[in-house]
């Protein structure tokens, strides 16, 4: 009887391993399908922008309509919405985790390199105003702006090593 006990003891204790392990499956899984849900949201979003900017681009008619800045001739319009498209881009990149910190610096170092996209970052200013101090979002834009103000500062030709990223929480 004693080792009976024993073994239904043990038997009980090894089920409820099992369910423990398989509750943590189960919650990983939903985590993974929230995580994949939504990068899976940010391709789709990045793939229809892609389209209306690839529109924008080829028609100066719908180029007027998504660029918000008045009395650009269009090739400056088409410009600044390429410019807007590369930093989209790397933003992207950084939301869905495909670049880190460092490296969403390190992107935007090199596309503040361009006379034109300093005049775009500086004409669209005022659309960065309205974003909420603590989003992601913001955050970048800060970084950009720390950016050009450090290669503005620096005396050195080797733009490539300007600027360090600034703490994870600015």
């Amino acid at each position: 009887m004693t080792a009976g006990l024993a073994f239904a003891a043990g038997a009980l204790m090894v089920l409820a391993l099992q369910q423990r392990r398989l509750e943590a499956l189960r919650l990983r899984v939903a985590q993974v399908e929230r995580t994949d849900g939504r990068n899976a949201r940010l391709a789709e979003q990045q793939r229809f922008q892609t389209y209306l900017l690839d529109k924008a681009l080829g028609d100066p008619d719908l180029a007027e309509v998504l660029s918000t800045i008045d009395e650009l001739d269009p090739v400056r319009r088409r410009q600044y919405l390429f410019a807007n498209a590369l930093y989209t881009n790397a933003l992207r990149a950084y939301r869905a985790g495909d670049v880190d910190r460092d490296e969403l610096h390190g992107h935007l170092r090199v596309i503040c390199q361009s006379a034109i996209f300093r005049d775009y970052w500086d004409a669209t200013r005022h659309h960065r105003a309205s974003l909420k101090k603590t989003s992601q979002e913001a955050r970048v834009g800060r970084m950009t702006d720390a950016l050009i103000r450090d290669l503005d500062q620096s005396d050195t030709e080797e733009w490539w090593v300007v600027g360090e990223p600034p703490p994870e929480r600015d």
